[in-house]
């Protein structure tokens, strides 16, 4: 059953409404027709089983005939803050993250970022595509939420973020040697966790000395060293497997 979601004012008592790119979809790639059944999601974790009622040129009403609670989401809440990382590697960083899990990702700027920001129009259709991957990703694995790709931040702004909201923040560090990830994951009683992701080049030893500061603590993730897009990935995996997600 193909999945679609819309926003929490697009649901009314009986009936919802989808606009935007998904009418195309449904209309001209999916080829769905009136009476076809499909599962809409409110963003918020409630899903509804409904059928098609009405296709117009720029809105889909269906019909719901059944509500239910999603249990797709992880119980403890997990925040990427991946560093800035080249094009195609970004965006798998993204797709991959929200198949595994992740609840929100926050692009960093950090010393050794190679990429650098853009002008504010062409930063905006960055994170439009990278909001529409994220959506994608989560259509695919039937999530019941769509984690937002926030605005890039600073590492101390990113840092203050995961002081004030999150209970933990981890920041995996290729010249860290004493605490593994493991044991890191076993030791903590913790329903949100920030991870700190560095660019190609790695974090500075200012900027892990900095992430300290903030109570953040530098793990091993084992004696290889693993490319930006792979760390964040092996991170969260680990996170679910320890926190009984997988």
């Amino acid at each position: 059953m193909a999945k679609f979601f819309v926003n929490p004012e697009d649901v009314l008592e009986e009936l919802i409404f989808i606009k935007g790119s998904d009418v195309n979809h449904i209309k001209n790639v999916l080829r769905l027709t009136v009476g076809k059944e499909i599962l809409i999601s409110d963003r918020q974790g409630n899903e509804y089983e409904c059928i098609i009622k009405d296709i117009d040129a720029d809105i889909v009403t269906a019909q719901i005939f059944n509500c239910i609670l999603n249990h797709t989401e992880p119980a403890v809440e997990t925040i990427l803050f991946q560093s800035l990382i080249k094009g195609e590697k970004m965006e798998f960083v993204i797709q991959k993250s929200v198949e595994i899990g992740v609840t929100k990702i926050v692009p960093l700027m950090t010393k050794r970022c190679v990429v650098k920001l853009e002008s504010e129009n062409k930063l905006k259709n960055k994170i439009d595509r990278w909001q529409k991957i994220a959506e994608s990703a989560a259509k695919q694995s039937k999530r019941g939420i769509v984690p937002e790709v926030c605005l890039p931040m600073t590492l101390e702004q990113g840092l203050e973020y995961a002081k004030s909201q999150l209970d933990v923040g981890c920041i995996p560090y290729e010249n860290e040697e004493a605490h593994h990830i493991k044991t890191f994951l076993q030791s903590i009683q913790a329903q949100s966790i920030g991870v700190f992701i560095g660019p190609e080049g790695g974090f500075t030893e200012e900027e892990v000395a900095l992430a300290t500061s903030y109570e953040v603590k530098p793990i091993t993730l084992g004696k290889r060293i693993l490319r930006s897009e792979t760390a964040g990935l092996v991170t969260l995996a680990n996170i679910m497997y320890e926190m009984g997600e997988i």
